[in-house]
């Protein structure tokens, strides 16, 4: 098997949760640093558009979306495994949950003027307005959760993870499940990036206490590996196999149609391509680029929308 190639920055919320998986599983992995915000040259160079933070390559496969990346790594490292059969299903939409409603709501408080301060501290203004910019952009020009009813929220989150927490080490039992991980990457980034604003967290020890057995996972041994490298191991490889693959049709739209790919709700640049696979769980994009070469990208089906790409 190809290396796993995670296309990351240090400070991204979601890329610790699956830095964490590949400590968890002992996975080995290597490190591309990509920026923060747009452009993204080379990431975009194998997905086609997609920017979102991290993006998992193996050879010339390329999976976007940490739902899906959790969901490939189980595939190819089973043991310890992060969907214990009693609470798969719940534990998929606590995941789900920590990933939408906690992250949005402890993120829009980790960005009121005292985190802001620490996240760019010796920044230059234009940094700081870029970010804002660029995330303002993701969000389609919605407006951010206000920093008095996000830290509302954060705090009646924080005590239901601590609810589900009370006599276990873990959310659902004695391991750590995909549900501990989605929860505890918003969380690490109050307690790391914004300590200013980490005092939320002491109203519920039991929180603090498995964030500590969070940590304590580590990342393994990640290598280094350079954007040119990674587009070079994608250019010289050829896309996993699809043989097998069930197609599973809901939309009326045919194996080999030129179709688009975008986030539903965030991040939503668009990713097109030839359908070329379309199973109960995912989609496939194959696509070619001078940099990268042919190339499979592949999204889950929650939280992405499919259509036909115009004429």
């Amino acid at each position: 098997m190809s290396d796993l190639i995670l296309h990351h920055y240090p400070t991204s919320p979601f890329a610790e949760k699956i830095r964490l998986i590949f400590g968890y599983k002992q996975l080995a992995w290597k490190s591309v640093f990509i920026p923060m915000i747009m452009p993204k040259p080379d990431l975009t160079a194998l997905t086609g558009g997609y920017r979102k933070t991290p993006v998992l390559q193996v050879g010339a496969d390329i999976y976007c979306d940490t739902a899906l990346i959790c969901d490939v790594l189980e595939h190819i490292g089973p043991k310890p495994t992060i969907y214990p059969d009693a609470v798969k299903g719940a534990a998929r939409i606590v995941a789900q949950w920590a990933d939408s409603a906690l992250f949005t709501a402890a993120m829009a408080y980790n960005f009121q003027p005292a985190g802001v301060a620490q996240v760019f501290a010796g920044a230059p203004v234009e940094s700081v307005q870029a970010f804002v910019a660029d995330r303002g952009a993701m969000r389609g020009g919605a407006a951010r959760m206000a920093s008095a009813d996000a830290a509302a929220t954060y705090k009646s989150y924080l005590r239901r993870l601590a609810n589900m927490l009370h006599g276990q080490d873990f959310l659902f039992g004695a391991q750590p499940c995909v549900a501990d991980f989605a929860a505890y990457h918003p969380l690490w980034f109050t307690q790391e990036r914004t300590p200013a604003l980490a005092g939320i967290l002491d109203a519920t020890p039991e929180v603090k206490s498995w964030m500590a057995r969070m940590q304590a996972i580590g990342h393994g041994t990640p290598g280094k590996c350079s954007a040119e490298q990674a587009l070079q191991v994608a250019q010289t490889s050829t896309p996993a196999s699809l043989q097998g693959e069930v197609f599973q049709d809901e939309h009326g739209i045919a194996l080999g149609s030129a179709v688009v790919i975008a986030a539903d709700n965030f991040g939503l640049e668009p990713t097109e391509g030839e359908l070329v696979a379309a199973t109960r769980t995912r989609y496939t994009l194959k696509r070619s680029d001078e940099r990268a070469g042919t190339v499979h990208v592949h999204f889950p089906r929650v939280g992405f929308t499919l259509k036909k790409a115009s004429a």
